[in-house]
């Protein structure tokens, strides 16, 4: 298996198109917005430079790994090869609905269709196409490039042969799959968003500050940042509409979202796409600054 596509050219889609290129996949990176392919492909270059000079990879490696893709704005010009496709669109379950319709149509009859979802159910997006059994979850950790785990999640059809099909293709991008079965979030995030949800919910409270919660994480948990730092890094939309497929999904209270988390959602502050989350990241990364809501 040489031929992959990825949907989507945002951190994830582009994390994923990198990591596959890099070792030696032909990528059709595919997005409706030229002008996000175009980005897509300038942060891959960044990423790329970052490694030439830490000399974890030659600039022909680079320039290679670039030379592997191939940009699309159209699903049907740029899944008419592949044997697998990996969506990475937003964490949105009609939109991935749709894009799966359409891959089932376009993409070729044996090719395999996998979610980057971190939480919608694969059963419930196999359910759209003609070829449940072929459907899988492959679900990268960002950043792509650097973070070790892929987390595979079987659908309630998928076949053994597809599954362990991903498992080596995950082992040939030199990354470590672990199985789950498809129940809301997962493992990763049925464990990680009731930790985030929780830090939040002791910042409205007034327990404690966006700096002393991350530290008392960091430096007690050995955690290699704190939640809230981690949820602007995941962003906060993200967050949320994570908690509500929990929340949904198995109908308990304790993955309500905290009210917090929902109204700066709906203020726009998402945190580092936005700019402000928990912490000011208008600056850069170096030094964390809190924002001054939480000040």
């Amino acid at each position: 298996m040489k031929n992959i596509a990825v949907i989507g050219s945002g951190t994830m889609g582009n994390g994923i198109a990198h990591t596959f290129a890099q070792f030696g996949f032909k990528v059709a990176l595919i997005d409706i917005s030229e002008q996000s392919l175009q980005k897509g492909l300038a942060t891959i270059t960044k990423n790329l430079d970052r490694q030439v000079a830490k000399e974890t990879i030659t600039e022909v490696q680079k320039q290679t790994t670039l030379d592997n893709i191939t940009t699309y704005t159209s699903i049907e010009q740029g899944v008419k090869n592949c044997e697998l496709v990996v969506e990475a669109a937003t964490e949105n379950i009609e939109l991935k609905l749709n894009i799966f319709r359409d891959l089932d149509k376009f993409a070729p009859e044996n090719a395999i269709l996998a979610s980057n979802t971190s939480s919608i159910s694969i059963t419930k997006i196999a359910s759209v196409t003609n070829r449940p059994e072929k459907v899988i979850g492959m679900h990268f950790m960002n950043p792509v490039p650097v973070m070790k785990l892929v987390e595979i999640i079987r659908g309630y059809n998928t076949t053994d042969e597809v599954t362990a099909t991903i498992f080596e293709i995950s082992k040939q991008l030199n990354k470590v799959p672990v199985e789950v079965n498809d129940y809301p979030g997962f493992i990763a995030n049925r464990i990680l968003m009731p930790m985030i949800n929780e830090a939040i919910a002791s910042l409205y409270e007034g327990v404690a500050g966006v700096y002393e919660i991350d530290t008392v994480m960091k430096l007690g948990m050995a955690h290699p940042m704190g939640p809230l730092q981690l949820a602007d890094f995941i962003g906060l939309d993200v967050c949320l509409a994570i908690l509500k497929v929990l929340h949904d999904g198995f109908g308990n209270p304790k993955y309500a979202p905290c009210p917090l988390l929902v109204n700066m959602v709906t203020a726009g502050k998402l945190g580092v796409k936005s700019g402000e989350g928990f912490y000011n990241w208008t600056h850069g990364t170096k030094e964390l600054v809190v924002s001054e809501k939480f000040q």
